[in-house]
């Protein structure tokens, strides 16, 4: 749960949003950085509505350790293949560890089974998605429940969630995956810098991934350059978009 999500949830508690949720959901992969879930548990009181916290389960242990297809290659890593070429594996994670799980949710607070009739449009869910991210608008991939984005309705950008959340003496973090191979630099150094033992420990993961790819004579990265986490350069102030990767989350990430 990032700016933009920290802010909706705060403005829906507020009444600045309305009419008032039934509840928040956050899907928790279960590597996110520890400062996220306690970002969470700091906001959690001051909401009027109930906020679950759900789970597909541990995302890192099915890349790092699964042996399904499924879970094993369900993060898209940066892969240099053996004739040097740098790629990227296909996204598989939201939808796995986000998207389903939260309309499983949905289901479950309705009281309706996996192959139960909803009736269209029955469900209204706010995403926190800012102006500056509007390309990450997205239906909800079923009839029964209708996206709204409240943020780019009021014209917020993430700068102005910001100040929002500082004019109330508030504060958020940015949620995303420790091994999220959509970094930038600035995530990546924030990371090293703020959070020694989890960085130690991402590099870790990034040395696990190495090996785990389809190919027998491909490596995995974390980072966009295909290069060990560790011997990146993160001084360079360069959008992974720049270099021809096309790297943002779906609308359930990073918000």
């Amino acid at each position: 749960m990032g700016v933009q999500s920290t802010t909706l949830l705060l403005a829906a508690a507020r009444g600045d949003v309305g009419p008032m949720p039934d509840c928040a959901i956050f899907a928790d992969t279960r590597w996110e950085p520890k400062r996220v879930m306690e970002h969470i548990e700091r906001i959690r009181p001051l909401r009027p509505f109930p906020l679950h916290t759900i789970t597909r389960g541990d995302l890192r242990a099915a890349a790092i350790e699964g042996e399904e297809p499924e879970d094993r290659f369900a993060v898209p890593f940066h892969v240099r293949r053996g004739d040097g070429k740098l790629t990227i594996g296909k996204r598989q994670c939201t939808s796995r560890y986000k998207i389903i799980p939260i309309k499983q949710k949905v289901r479950d607070i309705l009281g309706v089974g996996p192959r139960g009739y909803i009736a269209p449009d029955s469900v209204e869910q706010w995403v926190g998605i800012s102006t500056d991210e509007s390309h990450r608008m997205a239906p909800s991939g079923v009839a029964y429940i209708r996206n709204r984005h409240p943020l780019i309705e009021a014209d917020m950008s993430r700068e102005a969630c910001k100040r929002w959340l500082a004019e109330r003496q508030q504060r958020a973090v940015k949620s995303r995956c420790r091994g999220c191979p959509f970094q930038t630099n600035d995530d990546w150094r924030d990371l090293r810098d703020n959070d020694p033992e989890e960085w130690a420990m991402t590099i870790a993961d990034d040395r696990a991934i190495r090996t785990r790819g389809s190919s027998p004579d491909a490596q995995q990265f974390m980072h966009f350059s295909g290069v060990p986490l560790e011997d990146a350069d993160l001084s360079v102030r360069v959008h992974p978009n720049q270099l021809g990767f096309d790297l943002h989350c779906g609308g359930a990430c990073g918000s």
